[in-house]
């Protein structure tokens, strides 16, 4: 069986003063093998949490993750994560950076240096191979998050957040790079995003997760994404069915988040 499997997932904090937080609960999804999915939902609603468990960091309190029929324990090359900042290596050069992974499997130069040269061509660095990190802006550094994250070829690219940092162009320009690069090497992406018109933009597949405790309200299948790979993206927000979708989603999250004020304003 190919694809990621999320088998009814829960995830309880427990505090060290005594009390729990329940921050996920009995969760499942399927994701077939290339497939783009994005996740949505108020804040504290699970999000980064659930992403934490699927990558391998936190063990769920019950439930398990299943990636190509078999279970996922712990950290694994088969699943990349790209954060919101690029937790890159300030001290290496972009190249180093990039080949990281291959080298820590033990390749020679010979077996990976094409693919990394092939890699920074794709995300429009090929010029910058020899500069050092700090030297590079916020939208080259994700660029190089994502080329060292697909230079690990990982079955499954996990990403948290990973352009909220950015401005506006810049952004809209990694979008468009995002789903080039989806579909060019066929990787399966989940996405966490704050942002309901990312979201739109980047998920075939979307998710809406309710407050705490997390679990999934709502599900919408898209054509936005495959519009995006060819075409403008200022052009498939124009479409009528974007907004409508769009200004559905931002209400039913509105009334998510002046749920959770009113229950803050209840305990209080």
């Amino acid at each position: 069986m190919t694809g990621l499997a999320i088998r009814n997932v829960s995830m309880r904090f427990d505090l060290p003063g005594g009390g729990a937080v329940q921050a996920l609960e009995n969760v499942s999804l399927d994701i077939k093998q290339g497939e783009i999915l994005s996740v949505l939902g108020p804040s504290g609603c699970g999000k980064t949490t659930l992403l934490n468990i699927v990558a391998g960091f936190l063990a769920p309190t019950e439930g398990v993750i299943e990636l190509n029929g078999h279970e996922v324990h712990g950290p694994d090359a088969e699943r990349g994560m790209v954060f919101q900042k690029g937790a890159l290596f300030e001290w290496m050069s972009v190249r180093e950076n990039v080949s990281f992974g291959p080298r820590m499997k033990g390749q020679r130069a010979a077996q990976y240096t094409q693919n990394v040269d092939h890699l920074l061509d794709v995300v429009g660095l090929q010029d910058f191979k020899e500069k050092a990190i700090y030297e590079l802006s916020g939208g080259m550094q994700q660029r190089v998050a994502l080329a060292r994250c697909l230079a690990n070829d990982p079955d499954v690219i996990l990403m948290d957040e990973p352009l909220g940092a950015l401005d506006a162009l810049t952004r809209e320009k990694m979008q468009s790079l995002v789903l080039k690069l989806w579909k060019e090497t066929g990787k399966t992406i989940i996405l966490i995003t704050h942002s309901v018109e990312e979201a739109l933009l980047l998920g075939e597949r979307l998710i809406v997760m309710a407050p705490r405790p997390g679990r999934i309200h709502k599900e919408y299948n898209l054509p936005f994404a495959d519009e995006g790979v060819d075409a403008d993206l200022r052009e498939v927000k124009k479409n009528p069915k974007f907004a409508e979708v769009r200004e559905e989603i931002l209400g039913m999250i509105w009334d998510m988040e002046e749920e959770i004020m009113g229950r803050t304003e209840a305990a209080q």
